[in-house]
């Protein structure tokens, strides 16, 4: 166990010194239209990888994520933007680069700057790899610290109603800075993964649909979040998240998401490490 400085101001490399460019980039090349990153996006939001990364050739131009979707079908809520527009008509360009010896602290910095929590890595294989929030739980799982759940800052529970028009909740995701929303007096939620797979899967991609922004929420199924009964330790809660397909967990009035750990583990506190 490394006890010394902050784990805030370690390098990533020091953290993760075997599993740090394990999770290879999905690549998508330009020219393709939003339809073919979309279907991707349901496989991937959330995951290790999270966002998309944008290629014109060997070079990485740009990221796509729930994010930039949800932002475009509130400008263009039309199966126009899924066939004939292309992916670098809405993606996000320079995306943020790093290298082994950034430090946590600077990382964080850049996600907090952009709003984003997705990071390129050139890899040992001269090739790309993404750190991500759920990459990050990697490094809160080998933390040892006494701050747990109740050491989280609590934030208020973004919730909807069954009626409301999906439009609204759209914009209570950007209004909130949330990317997950509570149906009220539940433990279900809608995020923009279960948006992208219901316009993908359901939708075909809104064919035949002209008021997507003024269908209601309950035309799209909730999942439930993983409600726990036991204050766990840092470490804990991220192990139990690194497990999960789709990380969210509540204990009785805190939400924990993968970028509450992230946060956490800027704390001076934080200083036991098993490498």
């Amino acid at each position: 166990m490394v006890e010394d400085s902050p784990v805030a101001e370690k390098s990533l490399e020091e953290l993760l010194p075997e599993t740090l460019d394990y999770s290879l980039c999905i690549t998508i090349e330009k020219g393709k239209e939003v339809w073919v990153v979309s279907g991707m996006l349901v496989q991937y939001l959330e995951s290790v990888t999270d966002s998309v990364v944008v290629k014109d050739g060997e070079k990485m131009i740009g990221v796509i994520g729930g994010k930039e979707i949800m932002e475009n079908i509130l400008k263009n809520p039309s199966r126009d933007l899924f066939y004939g527009t292309k992916v670098e008509d809405i993606m996000e360009k320079n995306p943020v680069l790093v290298s082994n010896q950034t430090k946590y602290k600077d990382l964080m910095s850049k996600w907090k700057e952009r709003g984003r929590a997705f990071a390129i890595l050139k890899n040992r294989w001269n090739h790309y790899s993404a750190i991500s929030a759920k990459k990050i739980l990697e490094i809160g799982m080998r933390c040892k610290t006494n701050l747990s759940i109740l050491d989280i800052p609590k934030k208020p529970a973004v919730t909807y109603k069954p009626d409301e028009p999906l439009g609204k909740i759209i914009n209570s995701m950007f209004e909130n800075k949330t990317r997950k929303i509570l149906l009220e007096d539940s433990y279900k939620y809608i995020n923009d993964r279960i948006i992208i797979e219901t316009i993908s899967e359901k939708m075909k991609y809104l064919k035949d649909i002209d008021n997507f922004l003024d269908i209601p929420a309950n035309t799209i199924e909730p999942e439930e979040a993983r409600v726990i009964f036991s204050d766990l330790k840092i470490n804990e809660v991220s192990a139990m998240m690194y497990d999960m397909e789709h990380p969210y967990v509540i204990y009785k009035d805190w939400i924990v998401t993968p970028w509450d750990i992230c946060n956490v583990l800027l704390s001076k506190e934080i200083t036991k490490y098993n490498v």
